[in-house]
């Protein structure tokens, strides 16, 4: 058993966007307000971050995240990496360094974007490294992070490679657009998808909301939640026009799995 908050559920802007006149961007319903997505899963005690968003420190402070054990990166883009100088604080109140679950792609794009997150610090009472990353061995496998039993595989966004993650019955999937056909075979049994949807036109980097409704038909998931969504996609109209059992999902969104 586990619990699952969205702490951000938007696109690498946000929503609203900055200068933007849009309806969404003007809408004054909570649920028209997406900072960047990431989530937080707690499960046998542990506290999982997945993916440290630009808008990280606002996450935690609204929703009064005072202690994280481990942190899982599903890629190096900014809008996943960019809170990642806020992960210091967790270094400070843990005494030791935070773990980070991360592909060699990823892990080589952090230490030379974040070099002083990783070099040991001689002036802190603690001598040693603020993170400690562990690198995924291979495109798909399984392991135990931070006591939790997982699953991860890989596909790529254009040049990035990108990693999804599976625990038990519910699967994070950020960021897709192309991808292996034995990405269904890791997916097999998920009754819970969380996926990104972008927008309804089409994008070379994301699956838009059509094509991620059909995606999740393809799993065969039970409850599906929309994630990493831009301002074109307004809430209440969308979430007509969705199938049973897909819904788009909201920042503070929380349920157990």
């Amino acid at each position: 058993m586990g619990k699952l908050l969205f702490l951000g559920t938007g696109s690498s802007l946000g929503v609203p966007v900055i200068g933007c006149q849009c309806s969404t961007c003007q809408s004054s319903s909570p649920l028209n307000k997406r900072l960047r997505s990431s989530i937080l899963l707690t499960s046998q005690g542990k506290r999982i971050l997945i993916d440290a968003s630009p808008d990280l420190r606002e996450q935690a402070l609204r929703y009064k995240i005072n202690k994280i054990d481990g942190v899982i990166f599903t890629h190096a883009h900014y809008d996943h990496t960019a809170g990642i100088d806020d992960l210091r604080i967790f270094h400070f109140i843990n005494k030791k360094p935070l773990p980070c679950l991360v592909s060699a792609e990823t892990a080589e794009e952090l230490t030379k974007r974040y070099e002083y997150m990783f070099a040991v610090q001689p002036f802190e009472q603690q001598n040693a490294s603020r993170l400690q990353l562990i690198p995924l061995a291979g495109e798909r496998g399984q392991l135990v992070f931070e006591t939790i039993p997982l699953s991860y595989f890989s596909f790529q966004q254009l040049s990035m490679k990108i990693n999804g993650f599976r625990f038990g019955n519910l699967a994070y999937v950020t960021d897709i657009k192309s991808y292996p056909e034995t990405i269904f075979e890791d997916l097999k049994g998920v009754e819970i998808l969380i996926i990104s949807a972008l927008r309804f036109t089409s994008s070379p980097m994301h699956l838009n909301i059509d094509e991620a409704i059909d995606f999740s038909k393809k799993v065969n998931a039970k409850k599906t939640w929309f994630i990493h969504i831009a301002h074109e996609v307004e809430h209440e109209k969308t979430s007509h026009y969705l199938p049973d059992g897909i819904e788009l999902a909201f920042d503070g969104l929380e349920f157990n799995f």
